[in-house]
């Protein structure tokens, strides 16, 4: 392994010492989620001073809530997107390469039970591969009845006929999002969880900063900074309000929800490091059952959603749906009591935009740049694959708007991120259970810590929590149990019932209430499914 320095302590009060100084920002960024963490990272590397405000934890929403791939988007093949899908796949081997304790190849398998299928999707997945090129995880294969029930165990081998196998990517995206968070910092960014964006500040019809709350101790800071960004995912629309009001432009609104549900099961229902795919299910959506982290989750939905939640909650058709169809391809069909955590995430689908004062371009159909009339430049759309490309194409819009000098930089493309190990060799699977390989070449600093030997259960160790709150911004219990480890994610009952011991850690860290009984309560709703 690296001697990779590992940052030292930050608390809390430390960190709004430096907020509350007198600076001039080149950049202020609302939103700690994977977008805004890309432009933190990307416009530090540059050598601008950055600040990044986050109202809850950082990946508090969509961003860990995805399907856990790392894909180019086989989909967009059969819509002719081709510039789409060659971009997503170059990102694809951008992000394993660097952040390879976070992201890894997954080999797929598609079964087919029906003569037409193995060859019609074989041949797209081979073009997939043609698009790859020299960023290829591995080669399409047409698979026997018993090659594709060797893959996928546990397979319904009932009418089965074959199966076409390719690869892509799955990673952890909210630990992925606290390395980035932490590898800004490594470069001089200053980025602060629980710190929300109240208002905007501007001089003259344009803005100039933003005024924020510590939600800790209601303490308000104004920031000045040349250009803002908001990057606030689902939630960019109440930003660009702020903006509207301010300035007497009321802003339409751009984002329309889209809702996702996971179900998380135990892996014996398919045991195997490969990924089941049926690109059509019965009412045209698909279906994944991914391996991760010793569980199988199966999802995933796509439904309109006109509120706003922080915690959406699944609807009952939602589950039944994705029970059914695991029904339909699992030998052994899951139910509703086998159900270990329900998740569910809100993807920020982006309406059309006219053109607006300022200027407004949607840099491709995954994510949109705007730019108000007042300098407010938001972004919103896009995937977790592509954070990076979307964060250079923010900063190219802030350059191509005159808010920013915008030093020229695709740094990001070869940056390894904190704890990335360049001799992998041997590293555990992100599909098997959790443990110490998630950290990298910095897990000898966490068994450095106190604790290293007391385990907590689910793979958690008391140095991991000690780890957390001191390097890794966690303030709750759900940021421990929910993001910087996974466990709620993965087995809610597992989660709550190690609440206390963590909570107890915590207190001890931070001197702060660490929240034990709110995130009791989010368990339970992670633990009941709707009837």
């Amino acid at each position: 392994m690296t001697d990779q320095p590992t940052p030292l302590p930050t608390p809390r009060d430390v960190l709004m010492a430096r907020l509350a100084e007198p600076c001039l920002y080149d950049l202020a960024i609302i939103g700690g989620g994977a977008t805004g963490l890309g432009v933190a990272l990307d416009a530090a590397l540059r050598g601008l001073r950055v600040v990044l405000l986050e109202s809850h934890d950082f990946a508090k929403g969509t961003s860990s809530r995805a399907t856990k791939l790392v894909h180019g988007g086989v989909r967009y093949l059969a819509q002719g997107d081709i510039g789409l899908v060659r971009e997503a796949l170059h990102e694809r081997a951008t992000l394993l390469r660097n952040a390879p304790h976070l992201a890894q190849p997954l080999p797929f398998v598609m079964p087919s039970y029906r003569c037409w299928e193995a060859p019609f999707y074989g041949l797209g997945l081979k073009a997939y591969d043609a698009l790859a090129g020299r960023d290829g995880l591995g080669k399409t294969e047409f698979l026997g009845r018993n090659r594709t029930l060797q893959c996928l165990p546990g397979l319904q081998a009932d009418g089965l006929r074959g199966g076409v196998k390719y690869w892509d990517g799955q990673f952890d995206d909210a630990r992925l999002a606290l390395v980035l968070a932490r590898t800004a910092a490594a470069q001089g960014a200053l980025l602060l969880n629980y710190c929300a964006a109240t208002g905007l500040v501007h001089e003259a019809g344009r803005v100039a900063g933003l005024v924020c709350e510590d939600r800790e101790t209601g303490r308000t800071y104004t920031v000045r900074a040349r250009c803002v960004v908001n990057a606030a995912g689902v939630w960019v629309d109440e930003v660009r309000q702020m903006d509207g009001r301010a300035t007497g432009r009321p802003a339409r609104p751009m984002v329309a929800p889209s809702q996702g549900v996971h179900l998380v099961v135990d892996r014996e229902f398919l045991s195997t490091d490969h990924a089941l795919l049926v690109p059509k299910t019965a009412d045209g959506r698909v279906l994944f059952a991914v391996p991760w982290l010793g569980k199988l989750i199966l999802g995933t939905t796509d439904t309109p959603r006109h509120d706003l939640a922080r915690e959406p909650e699944p609807f009952r058709d939602e589950v039944e749906f994705i029970l059914r169809e695991s029904a339909r391809y699992l030998r052994r069909a899951p139910t509703r009591a086998d159900v270990r955590s329900c998740w569910v995430g809100l993807r920020p689908l982006v309406k059309p935009q006219e053109e607006e004062a300022g200027g407004t371009k949607g840099l491709s159909r995954e994510h949109t740049v705007l730019v108000s009339a007042s300098g407010l430049v938001t972004v919103t759309g896009g995937k977790w694959t592509t954070y990076r490309a979307m964060a250079e194409d923010v900063l190219a819009k802030c350059g191509e708007a005159r808010l920013l000098e915008m030093p020229e930089s695709k740094v990001t493309a070869n940056f390894p991120l904190l704890g990335a190990d360049p001799a992998p060799a041997g590293r555990p699977r992100i599909s098997d259970p959790p443990g110490l390989h998630a950290y990298g070449s910095e897990a000898p600093a966490v068994q450095a810590l106190p604790g290293a030997d007391r385990e907590l259960g689910g793979g958690l160790s008391e140095a991991m929590v000690r780890f957390a709150a001191r390097h890794e911004y966690a303030r709750t219990v759900e940021d421990m149990l929910a993001r910087r480890s996974r466990l709620l994610f993965l087995d809610a009952a597992l989660a709550a019932r190690l609440a206390p011991a963590v909570a107890e850690i915590l207190r001890e860290e931070t001197g702060q209430d660490p929240q034990a009984e709110a995130f009791l309560a989010l368990a339970s709703r992670y633990q009941h499914l709707p009837e």
